[in-house]
């Protein structure tokens, strides 16, 4: 038999061991007996009444069927699945490169990826970087994503003005919908925390107003930084009842600051969070806070 015959047979043989299986009750005809005698690395099959019915049994008796089936439960191809084969996804060359199976949404050279709300981009563009343009609004993907791997370099001010929420403050919005006003979408923190204090769930690569990150690990002002996400979307059901809450992970210049936590809602700067109805995929949206954010080699892959 060919190999997904012999996997769904040791799988299946596999649960039977703990339950009550055929093996334990015996099988009405004797090449289903043989069949299992195959598998069982014995040959044969040997008769057995049971409340005055004939039952089959794999093996020449019952003393070498249960030796089998006892080494059955160790071999290791009880275990093993070859199907389905993952693809082959060819990593980037270095650290924050972008994998074969990314959608580049800034490699420094232009803005065709993104919109704003107004028609095309107002942000600055030099340098391989680009730059909020302050009260331009935010900054939107033309694409819509869900669930999401997220790569993206940001550099906050050399230059230190304000304090606490007002020194270089932006933010990433996962399922940001275009022309919606108010806080629809679900935002890590973009902020200037090297040595600069802030309420806690507000800070650097915080869920904002939800979740402080594990440890502050912000480089100073005038340094390049990374965020790596992970974003799982909400889920609901045809009537819009919340199934799933949104789950996010974050990776702060490569250190892990928010571990697969649950988004409780929209991320609101005042109230309390709750969900909306939300379409199964929207976009990212870079927020304009007034500051002098700078953006580089941001791409993403859709999981």
């Amino acid at each position: 038999m060919n190999f997904y015959i012999k996997l769904i047979f040791f799988l299946s043989f596999s649960f039977n061991i703990y339950s009550q299986d055929p093996l334990d009750t015996g099988l009405e005809d004797r090449n289903t007996a043989l069949n299992y005698a195959h598998y069982l690395n014995c040959s044969g099959a040997f008769e057995k009444k049971i409340d005055g019915k004939v039952y089959f049994f794999p093996c020449k008796n019952e003393e070498e069927l249960q030796i089998k089936r006892m080494q059955m439960q160790v071999r290791p191809e009880v275990t093993e699945v070859w199907d389905p084969e993952p693809k082959v996804v060819i990593p980037g060359n270095s650290f924050g490169m972008a994998p074969s199976d990314a959608i580049i949404l800034f490699d420094g050279t232009n803005l065709d990826s993104w919109i704003q709300e107004n028609g095309e981009p107002k942000w600055s563009l030099s340098d391989g970087y680009m730059t909020v343009k302050p009260g331009s609004g935010g900054l939107y993907t033309k694409q819509s994503f869900g669930d999401c791997q997220l790569h993206i370099e940001f550099r906050t001010p050399s230059q230190i003005k304000g304090e606490g929420q007002g020194r270089g403050n932006s933010g990433v919005f996962f399922m940001q919908e275009m022309g919606v006003k108010g806080d629809v979408g679900y935002e890590v923190q973009v902020l200037d925390s090297y040595e600069n204090r802030t309420y806690s769930n507000g800070q650097a690569s915080s869920i904002y107003k939800q979740h402080i990150p594990l440890v502050n690990a912000s480089k100073k002002p005038g340094e390049w930084q990374s965020y790596d996400i992970f974003f799982k979307a909400p889920l609901y059901d045809e009537k819009g009842k919340l199934l799933r809450p949104a789950y996010i992970t974050v990776i702060h210049n490569g250190i892990l600051v928010q571990n697969h936590v649950q988004i409780q809602g929209t991320t609101r700067y005042i109230g309390y969070p709750s969900y909306k109805l939300d379409k199964k995929k929207e976009p990212i949206m870079l927020q304009d806070h007034g500051d002098l954010i700078s953006y580089r080699n941001i791409w993403i892959r859709e999981l």
